[in-house]
């Protein structure tokens, strides 16, 4: 309930190379940990996604949109959509929007949560980020209206 709206499925990913001090998760910077993936845990997803009360899924790591992740992470979210229509689909990544916004994946995504974690900035009481630079991004809205538009 942390990582979007809702009650949610979370795919922890493994490999960024943003490395912020003071990281919540330093474990998944290595692209070669974590475990590995395959049709058996796609079925465990599409299984918890098949339930009402599950509102989505979320993207997380590491960062999903590291070189090592991109193109599954961005396949796996473009199949989610199609299957499920009405689960939102939220993604973490320690890039700017502006850096990511022409990667096919922002296609599938309702939420972008954007920028790298600063510790200088961490302010407990955000909503869904860890540091005031982060943005919560309306994607679908963003990217109708060609400027970012933050979630409220």
């Amino acid at each position: 309930m942390l990582n979007g709206d809702g009650l949610r499925v979370v795919l922890w990913v493994a490999g960024c190379n943003h490395c912020c001090p003071e990281c919540q998760n330093p474990v998944t910077w290595d692209p070669n940990g974590g475990l590995p993936f395959g049709e058996a845990e796609r079925k465990e997803i599409f299984a918890e996604l098949d339930k009402d009360y599950v509102s989505g899924i979320t993207f997380s790591g590491g960062d999903p949109l590291h070189p090592a992740n991109i193109t599954e992470v961005t396949a796996f979210a473009k199949e989610i959509r199609k299957r499920y229509p009405g689960k939102t689909i939220w993604l973490y990544t320690g890039f700017l929007w502006e850096e990511i916004c022409k990667e096919e994946i922002v296609r599938y995504l309702d939420v972008c949560v954007d920028g790298e974690f600063e510790v200088d900035k961490k302010e407990l009481s955000l909503k869904w980020k860890g540091s005031s630079n982060q943005r919560v991004i309306d994607v679908p809205k963003t990217l109708h209206e060609g400027k970012v538009v933050l979630h409220k």
